[in-house]
């Protein structure tokens, strides 16, 4: 498989592309605005403690308040109220009162962004990141990543790693990239890793509650250190600039790959190449079209995502149940491609159309593994429901394309629907025979969007010279070019 990396870089944001076979598969976008704040670590401060939910809400200086359960929260270290975690991941939670009260400062790690309404979610199991290692102050186990299925290479790295960590221990977990890595890179990992976490100790004992004591890595480093270990051919960057810094980010982290970075000085901007730019646009429309004919419909809400599989225009060459298996297998790969491409995450229902024989189920519901196979998301499958849904979960830690392109429509305010002038028209009828009745007036004036006010002129004519005459005063109307069509004001005159 080839495997391309095109890094944009504009004046307030950062873009890359992962391609697999020219083909676009994953899109991360990094804002000045907005960064993402996953991995980041905070010195916060307590705001509340809910029993209830054995949960608290942490102040991390961001415009929402932060959550952290109990399942993330170490328990307690000494009298020390800046706490640090210890590693092996949490253990059955605690009370949450027996491990934070309120007023007290903690050293937090952010595993979710905040998501619509919904504030980060924080960890005190702080975990900090190198190449070929994760880090996890104060622990003692080494874990090593299950995409690593050779029993051979994970005992060999485990041991590897033993010896080098020696009687002083620690917590690790062996990254992916680390199959096939020798003595060198590990114990550059490990010095990195010694300085960063020293880093990280010294800026919390000093830093205020509220303040960013560690950033992750910007974008473009980002993607070389996760993504440069699955065999990247080539990474297109179209800042001298962010080259220079990749190349001495790769020269220091990663030797050996930094000919696979590439400046690109075309006259055409670098995210039109492979058409990655129509791509970005299509994965924010509802409608997905197949080549078969058929296509996906794919809605995004609060509590989950929802994909509808249709033949549309396929109609097969054999009979009924082929045409519905063929298109059933091609939805299939195209939704898990959407799913990355889109970032879409929590809870996800797919409705393929029905089928009737058992085989055809068992395959499409491998298919849909297989696609999803490369995806480094967590997703878990469930098998088909009585209904013939598939219920699907994909891990989510950071926002959705859509969330983080569009904003709710300011007419519909993301419900997706607006009233009819018709109904409009019904409800002024109403609202005029309310304010007849409570005050006396000269006139009523109607201020509506053009399509109501037409309507009122046009096929409402008759019913509202009827009402004037009902309620024995003039109406007058008049267009108000800010109202959308669902917006209107009867005035008292």
């Amino acid at each position: 498989m080839s495997i391309e990396i095109l890094v944009n870089v504009g004046p307030r944001e950062s873009r890359a592309a992962v391609l697999e076979n020219g083909v676009v598969q994953e899109v991360h976008i990094e804002r000045l605005s907005r960064r993402g704040l996953v991995s980041n670590l905070y010195k916060g401060r307590v705001s509340r403690v809910l029993p209830g939910m054995q949960a608290a809400f942490v102040e991390i200086g961001l415009e929402r308040t932060a959550f952290l359960h109990a399942a993330d929260i170490a328990a307690a270290a000494g009298a020390d109220t800046l706490r640090e975690a210890p590693a092996g991941g949490p253990a059955p939670p605690e009370d949450i009162r027996r491990l934070v009260s309120a007023g007290d400062e903690i050293l937090v790690q952010v595993i979710k962004d905040p998501l619509g309404s919904k504030g980060a979610r924080l960890t005190t199991f702080i975990a900090l990141p190198a190449r070929f290692l994760v880090y996890l102050p104060r622990g003692q186990a080494i874990g090593v990543s299950s995409r690593i299925e050779d029993e051979a290479e994970r005992a060999r790295l485990k041991s590897l790693l033993a010896g080098l960590l020696g009687a002083d221990g620690g917590g690790y977990i062996i990254r992916t990239a680390a199959q096939g890595a020798g003595e060198d890179g590990l114990r550059e990992d490990l010095a990195y890793l010694g300085k960063l976490w020293q880093h990280v100790r010294e800026r919390a004992a000093a830093a205020a509650p509220g303040s960013v004591v560690h950033e992750d890595l910007p974008l473009s480093l980002r993607v070389l250190r996760d993504e440069l270990a699955r065999g990247v051919n080539r990474v297109l960057v179209d800042s001298p600039a962010e080259l220079a810094r990749m190349r001495a980010f790769t020269d220091t982290f990663l030797p050996g790959t930094a000919p696979a970075l590439e400046l690109y000085g075309g006259p055409r901007p670098l995210f039109d190449l492979n058409g990655v730019e129509e791509e970005l646009a299509r994965a924010l429309e509802r409608k997905v079209p197949l080549k078969s004919g058929g296509h996906l419909v794919i809605d995004q809400t609060e509590s989950m995502t929802t994909i509808d599989v249709n033949t549309g225009a396929y109609v097969g060459h054999r009979d009924l149940e082929e045409t519905i298996f063929r298109t059933n297998l091609e939805a299939a790969v195209s939704i898990a491609r959407q799913l990355r491409l889109r970032n879409l995450g929590g809870i996800i229902i797919i409705d393929f159309i029905d089928m009737r024989e058992e085989a055809h189920r068992r395959a499409v519901l491998g298919a849909l593994e297989r696609a999803l196979a490369g995806d480094r998301a967590q997703t878990h499958i469930v098998s088909l429901s009585p209904l013939g849904l598939v219920e699907m979960t994909r891990k989510r830690t950071r926002e959705s394309l859509e969330h983080l392109l569009c904003a709710p429509c300011p007419s519909c305010e993301g419900r997706g629907f607006i009233r009819t002038p018709e109904t409009v028209c019904n409800e002024i009828f109403r609202e005029i025979l309310r304010q007849s009745r409570q005050f006396a007036t000269r006139e009523l004036l109607i201020l509506a969007h053009q399509d109501v006010i037409e309507r009122l002129l046009d096929e409402e004519a008759p019913a509202l010279a009827e009402l004037e005459a009902q309620v024995g005063r003039p109406i007058r109307l008049q267009v108000e070019a800010l109202y959308g069509v669902d917006q209107y004001d009867v005035v008292l005159v």
